[in-house]
């Protein structure tokens, strides 16, 4: 049986882009214990550290400079600044590029000339996005995009005098693709539609004519069409049951297309003008392949590949074949054959509504406990990756039920839309249906069920043991939220209009916001609790944790909670996941004790 610290020890690392001739890979890793960025040649060998910062570090390559563009934040706020650093330069130290502390320098993207740099502020009021084309030479900055509310940078077009954004509206599961004039400012909506749909950025052929994009307008699930700019015009061209993604290299190689099949992944390769199939890649095992990455010619795709029982590595494909070599291989202490693969199930809701869950079972047939694991989001989706906590509890003895509840995405607008605001509670209804589930399968002790969640999923171990205390024996929730309301009222200012579309108002619904909130509740909540929280989460704040937790104690339920000063929303830094997450597991072992 792994050790849970094992378990958690075992690194990972993810392609972050080529360099412009294709010979070194940007890797991101936690080698040392938190995100830093290192170099790694196509060739293999050993990877180069290149940042060691306090903090995480995102970052990318700007073309044709021999710099890299980073990305952190302080202590897990999110308000994440921009420095640059010489690849080229022994011993060089980030330089500040676009730092002010009170606020956000998003999604970064870089012209493919490296002249210029876009990214999304909200310097301007706190609340609203615009985004802020810069001068890199110069470091002339203008406003080329102000329409208020969240928006994103998503590329500039190849020869550099377009900007894609992509902006949230009003309505959940929604958003509108723009294309800005980056001299003019002058910008229009790319793909106006009437229903609640997903609009991808742009994946441009190299002629600056036409680009590939992911969207769902008009149907259920993302499909992938073709936009013609000088009519202004798009079709399909690649519908499925699934939803899908793509990108394409510069040159105009090969268009990358992957399939999320009830969370596994497949990956294609097509022609670009015929659309056609020339081969598909083929991925180490059954599993998550992310961060997809072509190199600027298009004969290389990196990308990050987990499963159940791979924590994860940077795995590199010849797309003139098709094969894949594993080129990073972080350090791990566990075997593959100590770990447990999940079955994928479906069960029924109260409604007749079939939700997918994952099903870890031990070894062995005595009935044991089992910890209900529930996502984020809620418009997230859980997905086939390696879990240390799930492989910890699935090799220790609890069976582990991972469920894609009703407004999980992945599954269609359809299903994504059914928790939507007055329908919250729903998809708290889908996880006791889950337990009736659970009660029919061997090996499984329904009597002792743990519920188990982060964010959103905090909020539905909260709600489930509010709303209906008599199905679990303990919960272990991480920066949840115990009210929807003080949570709306207290979460980033930002944030509120964002979530509101989900939730619901606190103008219009906050009777309703109430009644749904764990916290009005707490006296129905009897199960042991233990809470992990960090101090800056500019997310959930960290009050919600410590009203919860108050309320418990003062009624005597058992309730523990664990504030990191150095962490926002989740625990980033190995330290701290090495100090809070033994204490969950210890704590669930002695309230489940008999």
């Amino acid at each position: 049986m792994p050790e849970l610290r094992d378990l958690l020890e075992m690194r990972t690392a993810a392609p972050a882009g080529f360099s412009d001739d294709g010979s070194v890979l940007l890797v991101s890793s936690d080698l040392g214990g938190t995100a830093q960025l290192y170099l790694q040649s196509v060739g293999g060998g050993e990877l180069d550290q290149l940042t060691d910062e306090p903090e995480p570090v995102a970052g990318f390559f700007l073309p044709g400079s021999g710099r890299v563009l980073l990305q952190m934040d302080d202590r897990g706020n999110e308000l994440e600044q921009l420095y640059l650093l010489d690849v080229g330069k022994n011993g060089a130290k980030p330089e500040p590029l676009v730092v002010e502390p009170a606020f956000f320098h998003r999604t970064p993207s870089a012209s493919r000339d490296g002249r210029l740099l876009a990214y999304a502020a909200n310097r301007r009021n706190g609340v609203d996005w615009d985004v802020i084309v810069r001068d890199l030479a110069s470091g002339e900055e203008r406003i080329v995009f102000q329409e208020g509310g969240w928006c994103q940078v998503a590329g500039f077009s190849p020869d550099g005098s377009l900007l894609a954004v992509l902006k949230l509206t009003e309505r959940t599961g929604d958003n509108d693709l723009y294309l800005v004039d980056v001299r003019s400012g002058e910008s229009f909506s790319a793909v106006p539609h009437e229903d609640d749909s997903e609009v991808g950025p742009p994946a441009w052929l190299p002629s600056g004519d036409a680009f590939f994009f992911a969207t769902s307008v008009g149907r259920d699930t993302i499909g992938i069409a073709r936009y013609e700019l000088s009519e202004r015009r798009w079709n399909y061209v690649l519908e499925e049951q699934w939803d899908l993604g793509c990108a394409i290299d510069e040159e105009g190689r090969n268009v990358v297309v992957s399939w999320n099949a009830d969370g596994y992944t497949r990956v294609e390769l097509r022609e670009p003008e015929s659309f056609e199939v020339q081969r598909e890649v083929e991925l180490p095992g059954r599993g998550v392949a992310d961060a997809l990455t072509l190199s600027r010619d298009g004969k290389q795709l990196a990308y990050f590949f987990s499963s159940p029982l791979v924590a994860g590595d940077v795995w590199l494909c010849n797309t003139e074949t098709g094969s894949s070599e594993r080129l990073t291989t972080s350090p791990s202490g566990v075997s593959q054959d100590e770990l447990v693969e999940p079955e994928l199930h479906r069960f029924e809701s109260f409604d007749g509504e079939s939700v997918p869950v994952f099903v870890y079972r031990p070894a062995g047939s005595e009935p044991v406990p089992v910890v209900i694991m529930i996502h984020g989001g809620p418009e997230a989706q859980l997905r086939p990756i390696f879990s240390p906590l799930a492989q910890y509890f699935a090799t220790n003895g609890y069976a582990v039920a991972a469920p894609n509840v009703r407004g999980s995405t992945g599954y269609g607008k359809r299903y994504e839309h059914l928790d939507d605001v007055r329908k919250r509670l729903d998809s708290v209804r889908d996880v006791v249906s889950l337990h009736d589930w659970l009660e029919t399968v061997p090996g499984i002790d329904a009597s002792l069920a743990v519920l188990y969640g982060g964010s959103y999923g905090g909020y539905m171990v909260l709600a489930g043991l509010a709303f209906h205390p008599d199905r679990w024996a303990a919960g272990i929730e991480i920066v949840g939220i115990s009210s929807l309301v003080t949570f709306l009222e207290n979460t980033a200012a930002w944030r509120r209009a964002v979530r509101e579309r989900e939730y619901g108002s606190l103008e219009h619904d906050r009777e309703f916001l109430l009644a749904a909130s764990p916290l009005s509740r707490v006296d129905e909540i009897g199960a042991p609790l233990f809470i992990i929280h960090g101090a800056n989460d500019p997310r959930v704040p960290v009050s919600e944790a410590r009203q919860i937790h108050r309320s418990l104690t003062e009624r005597g339920v058992p309730c523990e909670l664990l504030v990191y000063e150095d962490e926002g929303h989740g625990l980033k830094r190995l330290g701290n996941r090495l100090d809070a997450y033994p204490r969950a597991v210890e704590f669930l072992a002695r309230v489940l004790a008999p």
